[in-house]
């Protein structure tokens, strides 16, 4: 409750209405509480420890029981008629190690068994009615499953969002799955098993889940308390979990000569506000600069300049500042997207063009589209399909050198700024707009000097405005990692570049760039990084 507290006092919008933000919360009827239905006007949970099912109203208030018709009642759900109820042990409760799911058709009036199936998997959990099929969850096989309710054979499986799903709803759209240990609420597309949104689930051990038609019902083990929170809004992100800190930007030139460096020309990245950060102090600057230059994607820099730099001379260059930065969580309803129709004329001119490094037409970046994108016409799945595409064929492999995007997928594998490329090529070739980010990273500690930096991509999802996407952080295996990389900002990176490539001050960097002439054989040392204090 607390987590969630933080949450709405954190909202930078002016409407409070997100995914998983509490309604009402109330004490389950016994300690050990596991399932969950709405039967389309009252609540029903099971006890494994009481091994019985009650009907509840929306405000708590016990109705009746009817007695499990297993020992490990751990999932249930309600067909319009009946209520089944998944138990992970079956008929024979026995040690840890013994499962031998079974799955009950149950007449709600009384709690006869009408129906005994064998599960599709051996410890299901959750139950979930989807107005032909049923579905489950298993946290030891780690499957998300589809299967017919008059046999139990499989229809279809996908991997589970994460290790420990305890519980599934269907909302006549969407699955949704609640994960115990990462304690996350995550909603499911059924037709391709990918996770859609992530929000925090309101206790401390996430169980069973369902829906009312309205709202979603979390019961949770650790609280013994059942949740109604709120599912799709008109929220389109929150912020969270703010990290206060100075920073300081460091630029160090040596000359080993022979030769004069006759004039050089440093550039600082300015960061400035966003949704994940704020800037909290005037810049410093040492030395003094030479004036602030705007670029053409309105990437402003401090730009630095000096002449006549002598063997054996250095020059050292700061900027310090402070910052807040946040975690941000979009929450993206791929219904809600809009077309390409939707796009302003003014991203579509700057953020859908070709370059050098992206070279959209490129016969390997045009089959990728074809083969990645299929026949959807979606923007947002259009974006997922090739962010699939993406991290199904490279791996991260910092080799040196930033190569231009065909080479580095038919090489495949690249650094982040060579997943970067490949990815934004790729979007733009599919008609959405897509510009990188670059930033300083907090890395492990509250003292830390970042010299290997970040760089990721924004798409335009229109409606949605620019959303951030990572597949290098999304190039793993589990369903909710990948999602978690579309739409999620961490609050231990302060972005400082925004360009859609090749800049007039900062070319294809990111965080700092130069440009210098010198005499014959003059050796230059550059080194520079960020620190977080």
């Amino acid at each position: 409750m607390k987590r969630l507290l933080v949450f709405f006092l954190m909202l930078p919008l002016v409407t409070m209405a997100y995914p998983g933000q509490i309604i009402q919360s109330f004490k389950t009827p016994g300690n050990y509480p596991a399932g969950l239905t709405f039967d389309g006007q009252h609540l029903w949970v099971s006890d494994f420890r009481t091994d019985k099912i009650y009907e509840l109203n929306k405000k708590g208030d016990i109705i009746r029981s009817i007695p499990s018709p297993a020992y490990w009642p751990m999932g249930l759900t309600f067909d319009g008629k009946y209520l089944w109820c998944a138990d992970a042990k079956g008929l024979i409760p026995q040690g840890d190690e013994y499962h031998d799911g079974r799955i009950f058709q149950i007449d709600p009036k009384d709690g006869t068994v009408v129906k005994t199936l064998f599960a599709p998997t051996p410890a299901p959990l959750g139950l979930a009615w989807d107005g032909k099929y049923l579905w489950c969850v298993d946290d030891i096989h780690n499957k998300l499953i589809q299967f017919d309710p008059q046999d139990g054979t499989t229809i279809k499986e996908y991997p589970s969002p994460d290790l420990h799903p305890q519980g599934v709803t269907f909302d006549g759209k969407y699955l949704w799955v609640p994960d115990r240990m990462r304690n996350e609420i995550y909603m499911i597309d059924p037709t391709r098993g990918s996770v859609v949104l992530i929000t925090k689930a309101p206790g401390g051990s996430a169980a069973d889940i369902t829906w009312d038609g309205k709202h979603l019902w979390n019961v949770d083990f650790e609280d013994t308390k059942i949740y109604e929170l709120k599912a799709l809004d008109s929220q389109k992100y929150i912020r969270y979990n703010p990290y206060k800190a100075k920073l300081s930007y460091y630029y160090n030139v040596d000359n080993f000569g022979p030769g004069n460096i006759k004039q050089m020309d440093v550039y600082f990245a300015l960061p400035e506000n966003r949704p994940n950060q704020e800037i909290t102090s005037k810049f410093q600057y040492k030395p003094a600069i030479k004036d602030i230059v705007t670029d053409q994607w309105g990437q402003k820099t401090a730009h630095f300049q000096f002449k006549n730099l002598k063997p054996g001379e250095q020059r050292q260059l700061t900027n310090d500042f402070s910052v807040t930065t946040w975690e941000v969580r979009y929450f993206i309803d791929p219904d809600k997207v809009g077309g390409e129709n939707d796009i302003p004329e003014e991203v579509k001119s700057k953020y859908l063009v070709d370059n050098s490094k992206y070279q959209i037409h490129h016969p390997v970046i045009q089959n990728a589209v074809t083969k990645a994108i299929g026949k959807d016409k979606s923007m947002y799945w259009k974006m997922r399909d090739i962010f699939n595409y993406v991290i199904s064929h490279m791996y991260y492999l910092r080799t040196g050198g930033w190569n231009e995007a065909p080479t580095v997928l038919a090489r495949g594998n690249g650094s982040c700024s060579e997943y970067t490329f490949v990815f934004i090529s790729m979007c733009r070739a599919a008609g959405i707009p897509a510009r990188y980010v670059g930033s300083i990273v907090k890395r492990g500690h509250k003292r830390a000097i970042d010299d290997v930096f970040h760089r990721w991509i924004e798409v335009y999802l229109p409606h949605y405005g620019w959303v951030p996407v990572d597949p290098t952080h999304g190039d793993r295996k589990l369903p909710r990692d990948q999602a978690n990389a579309i739409g999620y900002l961490p609050n231990h990176a302060l972005i400082t570049t925004q360009s859609g490539g090749g800049s007039t001050t900062m070319g294809w960097t990111y965080n700092f760039n130069e440009k210098y002439s010198t005499d014959a054989k003059a050796n230059v040392a550059i080194d520079y990084y960020g620190e977080w204090n």
